[in-house]
């Protein structure tokens, strides 16, 4: 399987300290990034072959990630990536709201440090111009990790990391992801000019907005796919 080959690469990430810790990073990293879709059952023999780890360590890692709602297990089926419901995605949006909004609310004088939102507009405009929508996700997330990152906060960052792993759980279920992403390029680059200005207060109402519009226009498309979903098994 092509996800488990590129599973082996990161076999050299684990060095000669291999943690169930370390593992779990591995993996949630490649739930984000698509390599395992929800669904999809987690081999304990092929994963833990690809990474050279034991039984228990691996077994270890499929705790913690459950604990972060990225998989769930099934008594006598395994363990699986997890599949959100609708009320999932809304109560992840209310999680990212009450944060994000938080985070730029409680912003210090200006200027604000946001050359790493720079980087993550650029980046999901060149992977647009690319037509790499894929590309452009992985950008918006990481716009809005850098936001997050400007609390100065190792807790909110650890926090936010796992909502937005989850997140991408839907993301990946999505068919037109670039209906879903295109219009926040925009947005997002209008956020970064907003803090550049030095106007926090402004850039938490564009926040505000974009959050809602997001949820609204996600709930609509990952709603219809779900439900679609549950007929094809009915």
């Amino acid at each position: 399987m092509a996800e488990l080959t590129g599973l082996a690469d990161d076999r050299a990430l684990l060095g000669r300290t291999s943690t169930a810790e370390r593992v779990s990073d591995i993996l949630r990293s490649r739930i984000a990034d698509g390599f395992f879709p929800p669904g999809t059952r987690l081999s304990e023999d092929s994963i833990g072959g690809a990474l050279g780890v034991s039984r228990n360590t691996l077994r270890e890692a499929f705790r913690l990630l459950t604990h972060e709602r990225l998989l769930v297990h099934e008594l006598n089926r395994g363990v699986f990536v997890r599949v959100l419901t609708v009320d999932d995605v809304e109560d992840i949006y209310r999680t990212r709201s009450l944060v994000e909004c938080a985070v730029v609310r409680g912003l210090g004088e200006p200027p604000y440090a946001v050359d790493g939102l720079a980087h993550a507009v650029a980046d999901g405009q060149r992977a647009a111009r690319e037509g790499d929508w894929k590309g452009v996700s992985t950008a918006n997330i990481h716009f809005h990790r850098e936001l997050v990152a400007l609390a100065g906060s190792d807790r909110t960052d650890e926090l936010m990391r796992s909502v937005f792993a989850e997140l991408r759980l839907a993301f990946h279920v999505v068919d037109d992801p670039r209906r879903l992403h295109e219009p926040y390029l925009v947005r997002n680059r209008d956020i970064l000019r907003t803090l550049q200005d030095g106007d926090r207060d402004g850039a938490e109402r564009l926040l505000s907005v974009y959050l809602d519009d997001s949820l609204r226009g996600l709930v609509e498309v990952y709603g219809r796919r779900v439900a679609d979903a549950a007929q094809g098994t009915a």
